[in-house]
């Protein structure tokens, strides 16, 4: 965390042990990104949840949602009752131990793991949360033109910066 964050908008998450900022986003199936929420880390993930869905919602009439168990609770019934949409958690396997890729949550994952590839979203430089929510969708629109401007299979490709 840089001293240039605002203090009005960088909190802790003692639950998740974060200090500064989270980021809430919500991508299609493919990992292409919808929208994306800033919000100080001391507010609950539902807020956060419940932002992101708001400002996807005009944009795209999203009618199911998965999320991770952190999500579990009130935020299903909001989404039913306000959206009108399907809310799914998708939980781990019970028999599960240590580190495992679970199918839908490994899509959002991998977006984050595509935005920080980008210097500025790697770090929280921005003192406005809008900013770096800007920040978060330039580098997801980098993203996507490289990917449509590549010919031919899939292939390793030189690391590009995205200031």
């Amino acid at each position: 965390m840089t001293t240039t964050v605002g203090r009005d908008s960088r909190g802790y998450d003692a639950g998740k042990k974060v200090n500064g900022r989270k980021r809430f986003i919500v991508t299609d199936t493919t990992g292409l990104l919808v929208t994306v929420a800033v919000m100080a880390a001391s507010r609950q993930d539902g807020d956060g949840a419940k932002t992101a869905l708001l400002s996807a919602y005009p944009a795209t009439p999203i009618r199911h949602v998965f999320a991770g168990q952190g999500f579990a609770g009130r935020l299903v019934d909001w989404v039913r009752d306000t959206l009108r949409s399907t809310l799914e958690i998708v939980r781990k396997p019970a028999d599960q131990r240590g580190f495992s890729v679970i199918a839908r949550r490994g899509v959002v994952e991998r977006t984050l793991a595509w935005l920080t590839a980008c210097r500025r979203p790697a770090r929280d430089y921005e003192r406005d949360p809008a900013v770096s929510e800007a920040i978060i969708r330039w580098a997801a629109l980098a993203g996507m033109a490289r990917r449509l401007t590549r010919m031919g299979p899939a292939r390793r490709q030189a690391r590009i910066v995205c200031d």
